[in-house]
Protein backbone atom coordinates (compact mmCIF):
# COMPACT_ATOMS: atom_id res chain seq x y z
CA UNK A 1 0.00 0.00 0.00
CA UNK A 2 1.43 3.42 -0.96
CA UNK A 3 1.76 6.21 1.59
CA UNK A 4 -1.00 8.14 -0.18
CA UNK A 5 -3.29 5.11 -0.17
CA UNK A 6 -2.52 4.52 3.51
CA UNK A 7 -3.29 8.13 4.44
CA UNK A 8 -6.56 8.04 2.50
CA UNK A 9 -7.52 4.74 4.12
CA UNK A 10 -6.93 6.13 7.62
CA UNK A 11 -8.96 9.23 6.82
CA UNK A 12 -11.91 7.30 5.46
CA UNK A 13 -11.71 4.76 8.26
CA UNK A 14 -11.97 7.58 10.78
CA UNK A 15 -15.29 8.48 9.25
CA UNK A 16 -16.67 5.09 10.16
CA UNK A 17 -16.60 6.06 13.85
CA UNK A 18 -14.75 3.01 14.91
CA UNK A 19 -16.33 0.62 12.47
CA UNK A 20 -14.08 -1.32 10.13
CA UNK A 21 -14.73 -0.31 6.52
CA UNK A 22 -14.10 -2.46 3.53
CA UNK A 23 -10.95 -1.82 1.45
CA UNK A 24 -11.09 1.25 -0.82
CA UNK A 25 -11.77 0.21 -4.38
CA UNK A 26 -10.97 1.93 -7.62
CA UNK A 27 -14.31 0.89 -9.09
CA UNK A 28 -16.39 3.47 -7.20
CA UNK A 29 -17.23 5.07 -3.88
CA UNK A 30 -20.32 2.96 -3.46
CA UNK A 31 -18.07 -0.04 -2.81
CA UNK A 32 -15.46 1.92 -0.83
CA UNK A 33 -17.20 2.50 2.48
CA UNK A 34 -19.85 0.37 4.03
CA UNK A 35 -21.39 2.50 6.76
CA UNK A 36 -20.72 6.19 6.24
CA UNK A 37 -20.45 9.07 3.80
CA UNK A 38 -16.90 9.75 2.61
CA UNK A 39 -16.37 13.51 3.06
CA UNK A 40 -14.47 16.04 0.95
CA UNK A 41 -13.87 19.56 2.26
CA UNK A 42 -13.81 22.35 -0.34
CA UNK A 43 -12.19 25.44 1.18
CA UNK A 44 -12.48 28.66 -0.84
CA UNK A 45 -10.57 31.89 -0.18
CA UNK A 46 -12.97 34.79 -0.73
CA UNK A 47 -16.20 36.00 -2.32
CA UNK A 48 -15.26 39.40 -3.78
CA UNK A 49 -14.33 37.55 -6.96
CA UNK A 50 -17.67 36.36 -8.32
CA UNK A 51 -16.41 33.04 -9.64
CA UNK A 52 -15.98 31.26 -6.31
CA UNK A 53 -19.61 31.17 -5.21
CA UNK A 54 -21.15 31.38 -8.68
CA UNK A 55 -19.07 28.70 -10.42
CA UNK A 56 -16.42 26.91 -8.36
CA UNK A 57 -18.60 25.82 -5.47
CA UNK A 58 -21.73 24.60 -7.31
CA UNK A 59 -19.76 22.91 -10.10
CA UNK A 60 -17.41 21.18 -7.66
CA UNK A 61 -20.26 19.91 -5.50
CA UNK A 62 -22.17 18.59 -8.51
CA UNK A 63 -19.06 16.98 -10.00
CA UNK A 64 -18.35 15.13 -6.75
CA UNK A 65 -21.95 13.92 -6.70
CA UNK A 66 -21.57 12.69 -10.29
CA UNK A 67 -18.31 10.88 -9.49
CA UNK A 68 -19.39 9.45 -6.14
CA UNK A 69 -23.05 9.35 -5.15
CA UNK A 70 -22.21 8.51 -1.53
CA UNK A 71 -19.66 11.27 -1.05
CA UNK A 72 -20.46 14.41 0.92
CA UNK A 73 -18.94 17.85 0.30
CA UNK A 74 -18.39 20.31 3.14
CA UNK A 75 -17.81 23.73 1.55
CA UNK A 76 -16.63 26.89 3.28
CA UNK A 77 -15.52 30.37 2.21
CA UNK A 78 -12.95 32.22 4.30
CA UNK A 79 -13.86 35.73 3.17
CA UNK A 80 -10.18 36.55 2.58
CA UNK A 81 -9.36 35.79 6.24
CA UNK A 82 -6.46 33.34 6.67
CA UNK A 83 -7.26 32.71 10.34
CA UNK A 84 -10.86 31.95 9.48
CA UNK A 85 -9.72 29.51 6.80
CA UNK A 86 -7.54 27.78 9.40
CA UNK A 87 -10.59 27.39 11.63
CA UNK A 88 -12.68 26.09 8.74
CA UNK A 89 -10.02 23.51 7.92
CA UNK A 90 -9.85 22.38 11.54
CA UNK A 91 -13.63 22.06 11.60
CA UNK A 92 -13.60 19.99 8.42
CA UNK A 93 -10.93 17.69 9.82
CA UNK A 94 -12.86 17.29 13.06
CA UNK A 95 -15.94 16.34 11.00
CA UNK A 96 -13.92 13.52 9.47
CA UNK A 97 -13.06 14.95 6.07
CA UNK A 98 -11.04 12.43 4.09
CA UNK A 99 -9.61 14.99 1.63
CA UNK A 100 -9.14 18.76 1.79
CA UNK A 101 -9.37 20.69 -1.49
CA UNK A 102 -7.76 23.97 -0.50
CA UNK A 103 -7.72 27.32 -2.30
CA UNK A 104 -5.50 29.20 0.13
CA UNK A 105 -6.15 32.75 1.32
CA UNK A 106 -2.48 33.04 2.25
CA UNK A 107 -0.20 30.38 0.80
CA UNK A 108 2.33 30.71 3.64
CA UNK A 109 -0.28 30.49 6.39
CA UNK A 110 -1.96 27.58 4.59
CA UNK A 111 1.10 25.40 5.08
CA UNK A 112 -0.03 24.90 8.69
CA UNK A 113 -3.35 23.56 7.35
CA UNK A 114 -1.47 21.10 5.15
CA UNK A 115 0.69 20.04 8.10
CA UNK A 116 -2.34 19.53 10.36
CA UNK A 117 -4.04 17.43 7.70
CA UNK A 118 -0.88 15.37 7.19
CA UNK A 119 -0.74 14.60 10.91
CA UNK A 120 -4.20 13.07 10.59
CA UNK A 121 -3.32 11.24 7.38
CA UNK A 122 -5.65 13.44 5.32
CA UNK A 123 -4.41 14.33 1.81
CA UNK A 124 -4.64 17.91 0.54
CA UNK A 125 -5.26 19.00 -3.05
CA UNK A 126 -4.10 22.55 -3.80
CA UNK A 127 -6.81 24.29 -5.81
CA UNK A 128 -6.13 27.28 -8.07
CA UNK A 129 -3.19 28.46 -5.90
CA UNK A 130 -0.09 26.35 -5.53
CA UNK A 131 1.28 25.13 -2.21
CA UNK A 132 4.93 24.14 -2.55
CA UNK A 133 5.17 21.30 -0.07
CA UNK A 134 5.64 17.55 -0.43
CA UNK A 135 2.56 16.99 1.73
CA UNK A 136 0.27 18.15 -1.10
CA UNK A 137 -1.16 15.22 -3.05
CA UNK A 138 -1.98 17.20 -6.22
CA UNK A 139 -2.41 20.70 -7.65
CA UNK A 140 -5.11 21.91 -10.05
CA UNK A 141 -4.97 25.31 -11.72
CA UNK A 142 -4.22 27.16 -14.94
CA UNK A 143 -0.86 28.07 -16.40
CA UNK A 144 -0.67 31.45 -14.68
CA UNK A 145 2.47 32.61 -16.46
CA UNK A 146 0.61 31.95 -19.71
CA UNK A 147 -2.28 34.10 -18.42
CA UNK A 148 0.15 36.94 -17.70
CA UNK A 149 1.76 36.58 -21.12
CA UNK A 150 -1.63 36.78 -22.86
CA UNK A 151 -2.41 39.94 -20.92
CA UNK A 152 0.98 41.50 -21.66
CA UNK A 153 0.80 40.66 -25.35
CA UNK A 154 -2.64 42.24 -25.57
CA UNK A 155 -1.19 45.49 -24.22
CA UNK A 156 1.65 45.39 -26.74
CA UNK A 157 -0.81 44.81 -29.57
CA UNK A 158 -3.20 47.52 -28.35
CA UNK A 159 -0.42 50.10 -28.07
CA UNK A 160 1.36 49.10 -31.27
CA UNK A 161 -0.12 51.78 -33.46
CA UNK A 162 -0.55 54.53 -30.87
CA UNK A 163 1.84 57.38 -30.14
CA UNK A 164 4.40 56.80 -27.40
CA UNK A 165 5.52 59.28 -24.79
CA UNK A 166 8.27 61.86 -25.18
CA UNK A 167 10.86 59.23 -24.24
CA UNK A 168 9.63 56.94 -27.02
CA UNK A 169 8.00 54.45 -24.64
CA UNK A 170 4.41 53.74 -23.67
CA UNK A 171 3.65 54.18 -19.96
CA UNK A 172 2.01 51.21 -18.23
CA UNK A 173 0.76 50.75 -14.67
CA UNK A 174 0.96 47.22 -13.24
CA UNK A 175 -1.94 46.40 -10.90
CA UNK A 176 -1.11 42.97 -9.51
CA UNK A 177 -2.96 40.60 -7.25
CA UNK A 178 -2.51 39.92 -3.56
CA UNK A 179 1.06 39.33 -2.43
CA UNK A 180 -0.20 36.40 -0.34
CA UNK A 181 -1.32 34.58 -3.51
CA UNK A 182 1.47 32.64 -5.21
CA UNK A 183 -0.31 33.05 -8.54
CA UNK A 184 0.28 36.81 -8.42
CA UNK A 185 4.02 36.40 -8.95
CA UNK A 186 3.48 34.01 -11.86
CA UNK A 187 1.02 36.39 -13.52
CA UNK A 188 3.43 39.29 -13.15
CA UNK A 189 6.33 37.24 -14.51
CA UNK A 190 4.32 36.29 -17.58
CA UNK A 191 3.24 39.86 -18.19
CA UNK A 192 6.77 41.21 -17.79
CA UNK A 193 8.08 38.62 -20.25
CA UNK A 194 5.63 39.92 -22.86
CA UNK A 195 6.32 43.60 -22.13
CA UNK A 196 10.12 43.42 -21.94
CA UNK A 197 11.70 44.88 -25.05
CA UNK A 198 8.33 46.03 -26.42
CA UNK A 199 8.83 49.78 -26.02
CA UNK A 200 6.98 49.88 -22.71
CA UNK A 201 7.92 51.92 -19.65
CA UNK A 202 6.52 50.36 -16.47
CA UNK A 203 5.67 53.48 -14.46
CA UNK A 204 4.79 51.70 -11.22
CA UNK A 205 3.55 48.36 -9.95
CA UNK A 206 1.42 47.37 -7.00
CA UNK A 207 0.31 44.23 -5.17
CA UNK A 208 -3.38 44.73 -4.44
CA UNK A 209 -4.28 43.56 -0.91
CA UNK A 210 -7.04 40.95 -0.96
CA UNK A 211 -7.44 41.45 -4.74
CA UNK A 212 -9.76 44.30 -3.69
CA UNK A 213 -11.25 46.42 -6.51
CA UNK A 214 -11.57 49.34 -4.09
CA UNK A 215 -7.90 49.17 -3.15
CA UNK A 216 -6.92 48.88 -6.81
CA UNK A 217 -9.00 51.97 -7.57
CA UNK A 218 -7.37 53.91 -4.75
CA UNK A 219 -3.85 53.03 -5.90
CA UNK A 220 -4.50 53.81 -9.57
CA UNK A 221 -6.06 57.15 -8.63
CA UNK A 222 -2.85 58.07 -6.83
CA UNK A 223 -0.71 57.03 -9.78
CA UNK A 224 -2.81 59.10 -12.18
CA UNK A 225 -2.15 62.13 -10.01
CA UNK A 226 1.57 61.41 -10.13
CA UNK A 227 1.95 60.44 -13.78
CA UNK A 228 -0.77 62.53 -15.39
CA UNK A 229 -1.10 61.87 -19.10
CA UNK A 230 1.72 59.34 -19.25
CA UNK A 231 -0.51 56.33 -18.52
CA UNK A 232 -1.14 54.61 -21.86
CA UNK A 233 -2.36 51.24 -20.50
CA UNK A 234 -3.00 49.34 -17.30
CA UNK A 235 -2.05 45.73 -16.74
CA UNK A 236 -4.65 44.54 -14.24
CA UNK A 237 -4.22 41.01 -12.98
CA UNK A 238 -7.93 40.15 -12.88
CA UNK A 239 -11.33 41.58 -13.68
CA UNK A 240 -11.87 42.88 -10.16
CA UNK A 241 -8.68 44.97 -10.13
CA UNK A 242 -9.51 46.00 -13.70
CA UNK A 243 -12.85 47.39 -12.54
CA UNK A 244 -11.08 49.44 -9.87
CA UNK A 245 -8.53 50.77 -12.35
CA UNK A 246 -11.25 51.71 -14.85
CA UNK A 247 -13.28 53.50 -12.16
CA UNK A 248 -10.20 55.52 -11.19
CA UNK A 249 -9.48 56.52 -14.78
CA UNK A 250 -13.08 57.50 -15.47
CA UNK A 251 -13.12 59.58 -12.30
CA UNK A 252 -9.96 61.30 -13.52
CA UNK A 253 -11.68 62.19 -16.79
CA UNK A 254 -9.72 59.88 -19.10
CA UNK A 255 -11.77 59.35 -22.25
CA UNK A 256 -11.44 56.96 -23.88
CA UNK A 257 -10.10 54.79 -21.08
CA UNK A 258 -6.62 53.43 -21.94
CA UNK A 259 -6.41 49.67 -22.59
CA UNK A 260 -6.94 47.60 -19.43
CA UNK A 261 -6.43 43.86 -19.10
CA UNK A 262 -8.29 41.42 -16.89
CA UNK A 263 -8.83 37.77 -16.06
CA UNK A 264 -11.77 35.47 -15.26
CA UNK A 265 -14.28 36.61 -17.94
CA UNK A 266 -16.70 37.86 -15.30
CA UNK A 267 -20.02 39.06 -16.70
CA UNK A 268 -19.26 42.67 -15.78
CA UNK A 269 -15.89 42.44 -17.57
CA UNK A 270 -17.52 41.04 -20.71
CA UNK A 271 -19.93 43.98 -20.65
CA UNK A 272 -17.05 46.42 -20.17
CA UNK A 273 -15.28 44.92 -23.19
CA UNK A 274 -18.42 45.47 -25.28
CA UNK A 275 -18.71 49.07 -24.10
CA UNK A 276 -15.03 49.72 -24.77
CA UNK A 277 -14.05 50.34 -21.15
CA UNK A 278 -11.93 47.17 -20.80
CA UNK A 279 -9.64 45.96 -23.55
CA UNK A 280 -9.57 42.24 -22.77
CA UNK A 281 -9.99 39.50 -20.22
CA UNK A 282 -8.62 35.98 -19.97
CA UNK A 283 -11.16 33.20 -19.97
CA UNK A 284 -10.31 30.24 -17.81
CA UNK A 285 -12.70 27.32 -17.89
CA UNK A 286 -13.31 27.48 -14.15
CA UNK A 287 -16.04 24.87 -14.39
CA UNK A 288 -13.51 22.46 -15.89
CA UNK A 289 -11.04 23.34 -13.14
CA UNK A 290 -13.66 22.55 -10.50
CA UNK A 291 -14.62 19.29 -12.24
CA UNK A 292 -10.96 18.28 -12.46
CA UNK A 293 -10.42 18.98 -8.78
CA UNK A 294 -13.52 16.95 -7.91
CA UNK A 295 -12.23 14.01 -9.97
CA UNK A 296 -8.82 14.17 -8.27
CA UNK A 297 -10.43 14.45 -4.83
CA UNK A 298 -12.50 11.32 -5.43
CA UNK A 299 -9.40 9.55 -6.79
CA UNK A 300 -7.49 10.37 -3.62
CA UNK A 301 -10.42 9.51 -1.36
CA UNK A 302 -10.57 6.08 -2.99
CA UNK A 303 -6.84 5.64 -2.46
CA UNK A 304 -6.03 5.86 -6.16
CA UNK A 305 -3.10 7.81 -7.59
CA UNK A 306 -4.52 11.13 -8.83
CA UNK A 307 -4.60 11.39 -12.63
CA UNK A 308 -2.30 14.34 -13.34
CA UNK A 309 -0.41 15.53 -16.42
CA UNK A 310 2.63 17.46 -15.15
CA UNK A 311 4.43 18.54 -11.98
CA UNK A 312 4.79 21.97 -10.34
CA UNK A 313 7.45 22.36 -7.65
CA UNK A 314 7.57 18.57 -7.44
CA UNK A 315 3.79 18.27 -6.89
CA UNK A 316 1.69 16.23 -9.39
CA UNK A 317 -0.47 18.74 -11.23
CA UNK A 318 -3.07 19.46 -13.89
CA UNK A 319 -2.68 22.87 -15.56
CA UNK A 320 -5.49 23.98 -17.84
CA UNK A 321 -5.04 26.36 -20.79
CA UNK A 322 -6.29 29.99 -20.70
CA UNK A 323 -7.82 31.91 -23.64
CA UNK A 324 -7.52 35.64 -24.35
CA UNK A 325 -10.88 37.33 -24.99
CA UNK A 326 -11.34 40.64 -26.82
CA UNK A 327 -14.28 42.15 -28.67
CA UNK A 328 -13.16 40.23 -31.75
CA UNK A 329 -13.65 36.72 -30.35
CA UNK A 330 -16.10 37.46 -27.52
CA UNK A 331 -19.07 35.89 -29.29
CA UNK A 332 -17.17 32.70 -30.12
CA UNK A 333 -15.54 32.17 -26.71
CA UNK A 334 -18.12 33.60 -24.32
CA UNK A 335 -21.51 33.24 -26.03
CA UNK A 336 -21.00 30.20 -28.25
CA UNK A 337 -18.92 28.62 -25.48
CA UNK A 338 -21.83 28.91 -23.05
CA UNK A 339 -19.96 31.08 -20.54
CA UNK A 340 -22.59 33.86 -20.50
CA UNK A 341 -25.76 34.12 -22.55
CA UNK A 342 -26.76 37.04 -24.74
CA UNK A 343 -29.79 37.50 -22.47
CA UNK A 344 -27.64 38.27 -19.40
CA UNK A 345 -24.97 40.21 -21.31
CA UNK A 346 -27.17 42.47 -23.43
CA UNK A 347 -29.17 44.22 -20.73
CA UNK A 348 -29.42 48.00 -20.35
CA UNK A 349 -27.14 49.94 -20.60
CA UNK A 350 -25.25 47.50 -22.85
CA UNK A 351 -27.89 46.91 -25.50
CA UNK A 352 -26.46 49.46 -27.94
CA UNK A 353 -22.97 47.99 -27.51
CA UNK A 354 -24.41 44.53 -28.20
CA UNK A 355 -26.00 45.84 -31.40
CA UNK A 356 -22.69 47.38 -32.45
CA UNK A 357 -20.93 44.07 -31.77
CA UNK A 358 -23.52 42.13 -33.75
CA UNK A 359 -24.71 40.12 -30.76
CA UNK A 360 -28.30 41.33 -31.18
CA UNK A 361 -30.23 43.26 -33.81
CA UNK A 362 -31.48 46.78 -33.34
CA UNK A 363 -34.73 46.52 -31.41
CA UNK A 364 -34.26 42.77 -30.99
CA UNK A 365 -33.74 40.56 -27.95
Amino acid sequence: MTALRARSWRAVAALAAGLIASPLAAAGCASSVSATEPTIAFLLPESKTARYENVDRPVFEQAVADECDRCRVVSANAGQDAERQQQQAESALSQGAGVLVLDAVDVSAALSIVAAAAQRGVPVIAYDRSLATADVAAYVSFDNEAVGRLQGLSIVQALGASAAGSDGAHGVLMVGGAATDANSAALLAGARAALDGAGVDILAEHSTPDWSPDKAQEWVAGQLTQYGGRVDAVWAANDGTASGAISAMKAAGLSPVPPVTGQDAELSAVQRILSGDQHMTVYKDIAEEARTAARLAVDVLRGDTPRTTTTVDGVPAVLLAPVAVTSENLRHVIVDGGVHTIEVICVDPYRHACVEAGLIEEGGE
